[in-house]
């Protein structure tokens, strides 16, 4: 009965937690070279570290439904973790995660969200160092791009929870559905644990549409942003909650979570595909421009200034309800080279072939 919700439960955060972190200082020694690629195209999910440039799938997760007592249901997170020591992912049992630049550390949430610490997690000895206790409970946290403060947003409610009193029709079924509950985020000094405390409630919204509404950080860390809803792109906050204009340089971009190059030259903009033809655009980030068109479904990160990581589908297969969402993880070139980084996914979205990677600056 609630099967068919879990995609709008848990969906929404795919794209956000493509990329995380900025310039790390530093890397575990068993992580190869930056510049380095390490593919595994035999292996999805990967069971062993995929990386390229300056990025490295630090985490993936695939999402699971648990029903729960009284006609209601939980879109969870099953994650798995890049251990350094070994350079393997291994099964975790943490609700929530991000992994910081130079993957040295994980901030974790355990699970029956909403929670009221947050645990800094050594990817070598794979032990909380260190909690950080919160006056109000949170589900969701992101590093910072230079790794020195946590975003976490708060909620009253888990925010992937599914209940029966808010039940709605979902093709000829009655399903349940989410609650609002966000109530605002902090920002945390990761050195000293400081946190302040910005209110920013739920925006109101009509079901299946928002549990999870999370905050991310900018692109240069100096304001959050979410989903603008009705609004086209990004609404952006000071760190105090304060309704800001969106920066400059994502201002001009078609979408708040496009990725700029290295450099700052390019930025990532949509699919442009038209039949069998399946690429994406880059533009010019200063004048907006076409720069080039690169083969790819959805570009996530960019492994150097001219070589980005994406997704594509099987060009054999890949049409609308025919192998659409059967795709790799590629490291495709300006020039078009391509190369595979993984096996191809599943299709199914409660299914461990379908799982979503989490790419950090290494």
């Amino acid at each position: 009965m609630v099967a068919a919700v879990v995609a709008v439960a848990v969906a929404v955060v795919a794209v956000p937690l493509a990329l995380r972190g900025g310039d790390g200082n530093g890397r575990p020694a068993s992580v190869p070279d930056a510049t380095g690629v390490v593919a595994h195209p035999d292996q999805s999910p990967p069971r062993e570290l995929i990386a390229a440039g300056r990025v490295a799938v630090s985490a993936y997760y695939t999402t699971k439904l648990v029903k729960q007592p009284n006609g209601n249901a939980i879109g969870t997170y099953e994650w798995r973790l890049l251990d350094t020591a070994t350079g393997r992912y291994e099964k975790t049992d943490w609700a929530w995660l991000d992994v910081a630049p130079g993957t040295r550390t994980a901030a974790v949430l355990e699970r029956d969200l909403p929670v009221s610490r947050i645990g800094l997690l050594n990817l070598v000895t794979g032990k909380v160092r260190r909690w950080i206790k919160v006056d109000r409970s949170v589900g969701s946290v992101q590093f910072s791009p230079d790794g020195k403060r946590l975003l976490a947003t708060a909620y009253r409610l888990d925010p992937d929870g599914l209940f029966k009193d808010v039940s709605y029709r979902l093709n000829g079924r009655t399903v349940p559905g989410p609650k609002q509950s966000r109530t605002g985020f902090y920002v945390i000094d990761v050195a000293s644990g400081k946190a302040d405390f910005a209110e920013r409630p739920a925006k109101k919204s009509e079901a299946p549409a928002g549990g999870r509404q999370d905050f991310y950080w900018s692109r240069d860390g100096e304001l959050v942003w979410e989903f603008g809803g009705n609004e086209a792109g990004g609404v952006y906050y000071d760190v105090a909650g304060k309704r800001m204009p969106a920066p400059g340089q994502e201002a001009g971009a078609s979408y708040p979570e496009a990725i700029r190059s290295p450099d700052g030259n390019l930025v990532t903009g949509a699919f442009v595909g038209e039949g069998g033809n399946i690429v994406s655009e880059v533009r010019n980030a200063k004048t907006g421009k076409r720069a080039a068109v690169v083969p790819g479904q959805q570009l996530l990160a960019w492994a150097d200034n001219s070589h980005l990581i994406a997704w594509r589908c099987d060009p054999e297969q890949c049409s609308p309800g025919n192998g659409e969402f059967r795709n790799q993880l590629l490291l495709v070139g300006l020039d078009g080279k391509v190369t595979p980084l993984s096996g191809f996914r599943g299709t199914k979205p409660q299914d461990e072939g379908r799982w979503i990677p989490l790419l950090t600056r290494r």
